[in-house]
């Protein structure tokens, strides 16, 4: 989690992490068929704070302080009960450089035991970093290894790093290892991440949370910037969009599922029916909204979409995309 992201989370924060006052009009009733849907969660954030150091979680930021304990599986099954959450793939919380092989090591015995959902993990890595290429080929040699992701978005990671001839190669190495790249970057710079997937044919990519484009965010330079960087990103088959992360963008206590629609709906259609997959992005999710209360207003965005596609976007296509047995 970098300190942009954290802003772009945290900015209407006063928060009671878990309980969340959205008016009811946003949480309606489902059908059966509907709640029955099975869902795959490609975003699972956990971190346990005495093995791992999250730079991010700032100490003298208040609104973080609901984050600063440990997020671990039992709590995670806590808060998805009754969703018929069948697998989840975890995802890097962005901690030291220097932890990411304890990071990857960690998660990769939870996917090794039974007792629990998760059967994959998104490791952190830095494709910029010299020594990329000795980190990440023995590790993919481990089957739980389903992809790669750095935050793009850090103060210390500059417009254009993506595009860089050592970054660039090391994502083509990604894709002859057959592990994915997760793209989570700023919302004006999406194209570049189109042009990184253009490069990197045989690299499959997911393009985190909606592309960052704030449900808020009036800035119209940047939306026509997303919104040619999505369609761009759109363009490219080997390029996935990963509806996630964007209910934390929202007015606190004031959101109705509406207000999220527009930039859900442009990934959606923009991807069409087999290129997006769901995340629940917990417990980040929890300085906006509930899991709960996310999938909720995910369902109801989706309602008069066909049962197929709500199927694929919930639990099919994650299948594919995450090469997930």
């Amino acid at each position: 989690m970098s300190r942009s992201r954290r802003k772009f989370l945290v900015r209407s924060a006063s928060l009671a992490a878990g309980a969340v006052g959205l008016r009811q009009s946003s949480l309606p009733a489902f059908g059966t068929a509907a709640a029955d849907v099975p869902i795959v969660d490609t975003h699972q954030h956990l971190w346990d704070l005495n093995r791992l150091v999250l730079p991010w979680l700032d100490p003298n930021n208040a609104d973080l302080e609901p984050l600063r304990h440990n997020f671990l599986m039992p709590e995670y099954e806590q808060h998805t009960q009754g969703l018929n959450i069948v697998k989840t793939l975890y995802m890097e919380v962005n901690v030291r450089q220097d932890q990411q092989q304890a990071e990857a090591d960690f998660v990769l015995g939870l996917c090794e035991q039974d007792d629990n959902s998760m059967v994959g993990a998104i490791i952190g890595g830095y494709p910029h970093d010299p020594g990329f290429a000795d980190y990440i080929t023995p590790l993919a040699k481990n089957s739980a290894v389903k992809g790669v992701r750095t935050v793009l978005h850090d103060p210390d990671r500059p417009p254009g790093l993506c595009l860089r001839p050592k970054f660039v190669d090391n994502i083509r190495r990604l894709g002859d290892l057959g592990v994915n790249f997760d793209l989570c970057m700023r919302p004006d710079e999406v194209r570049d991440g189109a042009e990184l997937a253009q490069k990197c044919p045989n690299t499959r990519f997911i393009v985190d949370h909606c592309g960052n484009m704030g449900v808020n965010n009036q800035d119209k330079s940047v939306r026509r910037k997303w919104q040619d960087g999505i369609r761009a990103a759109g363009d490219q088959e080997n390029v996935f969009v990963k509806i996630s992360g964007i209910v934390a963008s929202a007015t606190r206590g004031e959101w109705v599922a509406a207000d999220l629609a527009p930039n859900i709906n442009f990934c959606l259609d923009t991807f069409g029916d087999d290129r997006c997959v769901f995340g629940g992005d917990w417990p980040v999710c929890l300085l906006g909204a509930s899991f709960r209360e996310w999938v909720t207003a995910l369902k109801e965005i989706v309602k008069d979409r066909s049962p197929e596609f709500q199927k694929k976007l919930f639990h099919d296509n994650a299948h594919h995309v995450y090469r997930i047995g």
